[in-house]
């Protein structure tokens, strides 16, 4: 039941990145073998710095691009886990043709108690 959120630089191809994200989790062994269980969602940022080159602003020449994975999960699964599902879809990026673009990787939590899902 991941929720695997991307942030990243706008000259990047975000439906592409969705897709390797999922292709990531879903390489993780660690959800619904038919992936029925991933969410993925990316967001461009317009405005964002990376180091002294803030996009946008007159003075930037070959700014750095960025991609930034947040991957939350209900509490409960080991750092092993975690690690691999973060390997797994490091990976997957590290597949792409990226040029001069910093890629992180988060792994949160998300309590038990206080999440609610409905489905409609």
């Amino acid at each position: 039941m991941p929720h695997c959120i991307i942030e990243h630089a706008p000259a990047l191809d975000g439906h592409r990145l969705v897709r390797q994200v999922f292709a990531g989790a879903l390489d993780s062994a660690l959800f619904e073998p038919d992936g029925s269980d991933i969410k993925v969602r990316a967001y461009a940022c317009e405005a964002y710095c990376v180091g002294a080159d803030i996009v946008g602003s007159a003075n930037t020449t070959d700014a750095t691009h960025f991609i930034h994975v947040t991957l939350r999960l209900l509490a409960g699964r080991t750092a092993v886990q975690k690690q691999e599902l973060a390997q797994a879809v490091l990976a997957r990026l590290q597949a792409l043709p990226l040029q001069n673009c910093s890629v992180t990787i988060e792994v949160q939590d998300m309590e038990r108690g206080s999440y609610l899902k409905w489905l409609a």
